[in-house]
C-alpha cells in the first residue's frame, strides 16, 4: 500500500469538487417558455394596436349604414371622396395649423433641452442637482393641476389663440422630459473628446454645437419622435389656450380640437365616415414618422444603456 498524500506548503493537494448533476435540457426548456410567452404576448399586443387601426381606416371607407353593421366587414366602394370632404369641412385648416406650431415647438424644444442637460451634465456647480431634480419633478407634475394659472397667465401676455402663446407652452411643458432624457445621454459620451475640444481652444458654445450636439444624434433622434407625437396628440392644452376670445377673433384649432368640433357640428346629421376619415388623416402623419424612424429610435434608447 502507499502511503496517503499529505498536505504541504509547497504542493497543497487538490482535492475533488462535488458537482451538482445536470439535468440534460433544463436551460433549453425554460429559453423555450420564456420565447413563447414573449412572443404570444407580442402577438396579442400587435393585435389590441392593429384591429382598432384596422377598424378605422375601413369605416372611413363605409357608409353610416354600413358602420353600423359588421365591424369588420369590407366597404362596398372604396371611393376617397370621403376623406375631400373631410379635408373641406376644415381638417386641412385643423392640419395646417397644428404643422405651424409643430415646426417651431419642437425644434425649440429640443434645443433649449439639449442645452439645459448638457450644462447639467458636464458642468459642476452649486445648485446642479437642485435644478436637475427640478427638471425631473415638472415631468411627473400632472397638466391640468396648472390649467387655470396657466390661462390667466398667457392672458396677461394676451397671447390667448395664438401660435406663439401654444408654442410656449409647448416648450415648457415638454422641457422636463427631454432635459431628463438628453442628461443621461450626454453623461455617456467620452470625456475625453469633451477635453480635446477645450484643450485645442474651442469655446463652450461651440464645442456642444460642433462636437457633443453631433455625437447624440441619436438621442436627439428618439426624444424628438416622443416630442413630435406628444405635442402632436396634444388635446388638454389647446383646448383652454386657443379658444377665440371674441366674434372677430379667428379659429386657430389644432387637429385634437378639429375633431371635436367636426363631430359636433355634424348634429343629427351625422355623417360617421367624413369623421372617421378625419381621424385617419390625423394619425397617418404620426404612424409614417414613427415608422421611418424606428431604428433611430431604438439605437437612441439602447445607446446610453450600452455605452
Amino acid at each position: 500500500m502507499s502511503a496517503p498524500i499529505k498536505e504541504t506548503a509547497d504542493a497543497p493537494v487538490r482535492r475533488p469538487v462535488a458537482k451538482t448533476p445536470v439535468r440534460p435540457g433544463d436551460d433549453r426548456s425554460e429559453g423555450v417558455v420564456l420565447n413563447v410567452f414573449s412572443h404570444g404576448f407580442l402577438a396579442l399586443w400587435a393585435l389590441l394596436i392593429i384591429l382598432p387601426l384596422l377598424w378605422l381606416v375601413l369605416s372611413s371607407f363605409k357608409t353610416d349604414g354600413q358602420i353600423g353593421g359588421s365591424a369588420f366587414g369590407w366597404p362596398q366602394n372604396w371611393s376617397l371622396d370621403v376623406f375631400g370632404r373631410a379635408w373641406d369641412k376644415g381638417i386641412g385648416d385643423y392640419f395646417l395649423n397644428t404643422v405651424i406650431v409643430l415646426v417651431f415647438s419642437v425644434p425649440l424644444t429640443m434645443l433649449f433641452g439639449s442645452m439645459a442637460a448638457y450644462v447639467l451634465a458636464r458642468y459642476e456647480f452649486l445648485g446642479n442637482r437642485f435644478l436637475y431634480y427640478f427638471f425631473v419633478a415638472g415631468a411627473m407634475f400632472p397638466v391640468f393641476l396648472a390649467l387655470v394659472p396657466l390661462f390667466f397667465m398667457v392672458k396677461r401676455l394676451d397671447m390667448l389663440n395664438t401660435y406663439q402663446g401654444l408654442i410656449l407652452v409647448y416648450v415648457a411643458y415638454s422641457m422636463p422630459f427631454t432635459v431628463f432624457f438628453m442628461h443621461a445621454f450626454f453623461r455617456t459620451l467620452p470625456t475625453a473628446v469633451f477635453e480635446a475640444a477645450i484643450l485645442d481652444g474651442a469655446s463652450h458654445s461651440r464645442t456642444f454645437f460642433q462636437v457633443m450636439l453631433p455625437m447624440a444624434k441619436p438621442g436627439l433622434v428618439s426624444v424628438g419622435i416622443f416630442n413630435t407625437l406628444g405635442q402632436w396628440n396634444q388635446f388638454i392644452l389647446p383646448t383652454v389656450l386657443m379658444q377665440p376670445q371674441s366674434g372677430d377673433d379667428p379659429e386657430r384649432y389644432v387637429l385634437t380640437q378639429g375633431l371635436i368640433q367636426l363631430q359636433q357640428q355634424q348634429g343629427y346629421a351625422s355623417d360617421l365616415p367624413v369623421l372617421f376619415a378625419g381621424v385617419t388623416i390625423a394619425m397617418i402623419p404620426m404612424l409614417v414618422v414613427y415608422l421611418s424612424f424606428q431604428r433611430q429610435v431604438q439605437a437612441g434608447l439602447t445607446s446610453a444603456t450600452l455605452k
